[in-house]
């Protein structure tokens, strides 16, 4: 077995049991991509199995911390059981729904959802790639279902030196080949493409705050809302859904704004799907930054806006910038709010912490000569757990703020 050696006091956070092993930390040692090495300290001591990487800063992502574990077909067949059987745990109201959340479930590098009877992976890391057919036969296992497609196509692949690989990697031979599927979510239904849908198709983490929208809308009453970064809308579906529970549709004026032309037409599928009417709500294809400037001066008002942006800062070293980004978004969005109305923000930048990102919105809300109530906090959905070993999954943060 090849040993990683790490530098005098580099070992603290392995035995933490943080599960990565940056390349600044390695004395000597290497491997071929995805090989299972020995990780050991400065004197010797056995820390941990890890998954290495020759080209990621993340040099090995940790597997086992026991020295005795083999790291085989079977001890990854039982960390996928493990983390399916886990969703149990949660109550999850919906057959869209993550199944396996990489280093939280002991899988490094492995995100797999489910929508309905079709799983969606994508293999980031090299430890997973050079285990990949093993895990697909593993996860089909233990879902009892028959059909994984792959959308190994994220940022994250080219740190690790891998390519993009997209496409049915099981069940193709059954003629499966529509990548549409339609899902039910709390008292809605949402449709999403598989294959060309952000992440594995659909933004399953916002899950329980689309939920509590729903709530919001219901028992406020809201006349004019605002979604920007509305993807296929599904804070929009929530909202229409709240209001038309609360008796309150008729008169509602709900706008979404996005820039992809094909998420709109999904977004506009889905106000069908669930029974609104085309009136109920408008659809912009623009630049939300700059079609929030044209509302201000318009002089337009909203009783609820969401704000779920894409991520502006991949890692830490992109924070600076992004927190400007983020700033003037909200600074933006407050300025729209009407006194008592609610703004649900969001960063999903792993590079923004909770406590920075509270930062950010409180100074956009002095931009704004803007005051509010923090009223909830709001992350991702349980489904999308971050343990007490790794907090970098943590990645979803939410404010509800009520303007003053």
């Amino acid at each position: 077995m090849k040993i990683l050696r790490l530098k005098p006091g580099k070992e603290r956070s392995l035995a933490r049991r943080h599960p990565w092993i940056f390349e600044s930390a390695i004395a000597r040692g290497s491997a071929d991509a995805g090989e299972t090495v020995r990780v050991e300290s400065h004197e010797g001591q056995f820390l941990a199995w890890a998954a290495f990487s020759p080209i990621s800063k993340i040099r090995a992502r940790a597997w086992s911390f026991v020295e005795t574990q083999r790291i085989d077909a079977g001890f990854l067949a039982s960390l996928c059981k493990k983390a399916v059987d886990a969703r149990a745990l949660f109550d999850i109201r919906s057959e869209g729904m993550r199944l396996v959340h990489g280093e939280a479930d002991g899988l490094p590098g492995l995100i797999v959802d489910r929508y309905g009877d079709t799983l969606v992976a994508q293999f980031l890391s090299a430890g997973v790639e050079r285990w990949k057919d093993v895990l697909a036969d593993a996860l089909l296992k233990a879902t009892g279902l028959a059909r994984l497609y792959e959308r190994s196509d994220a940022n994250g692949r080219e740190r690790e030196g891998l390519k993009p690989v997209t496409g049915w990697l099981r069940g193709e031979a059954e003629g499966n080949v529509d990548t549409v599927r339609t899902i039910r979510e709390h008292d809605w239904k949402l449709s999403l493409d598989i294959a060309t849908g952000h992440k594995t198709g659909f933004y399953l983490d916002q899950r329980d705050s689309r939920q509590r929208f729903a709530e919001l809308a219901q028992h406020r009453k809201f006349r004019r809302v605002l979604n920007c970064f509305c993807y296929t809308g599904g804070f929009t579906i929530a909202a229409l859904a709240g209001l038309k529970a609360a008796g309150a549709l008729e008169g509602a004026e709900l706008t979404s704004i996005d820039s992809s032309l094909p998420a709109l037409e999904m977004a506009r599928a889905n106000v069908a799907l669930n029974g609104f009417e085309a009136a109920d709500t408008r659809f912009l294809d623009a630049d939300v930054n700059a079609t929030l400037r044209r509302f201000i001066e318009e002089g337009q008002t909203f009783d609820a806006i969401v704000l779920d942006p894409p991520k502006f800062a991949p890692t830490i070293a992109h924070a600076e910038r992004a927190a400007r980004a983020y700033k003037d978004i909200n600074r933006l969005a407050l300025k729209l709010l009407v006194p008592g109305g609610v703004l649900l923000t969001f960063s999903c930048s792993g590079g923004i912490g909770a406590d920075l990102f509270h930062k950010i919105v409180a100074g956009a809300g002095i931009d704004a000569a803007v005051d509010g109530y923090i009223s909830e906090r709001l992350g991702a959905a349980p489904d999308h757990p971050m343990t007490i070993e790794f907090p970098e999954g943590e990645y979803l943060k939410g404010l509800v703020v009520v303007r003053k």
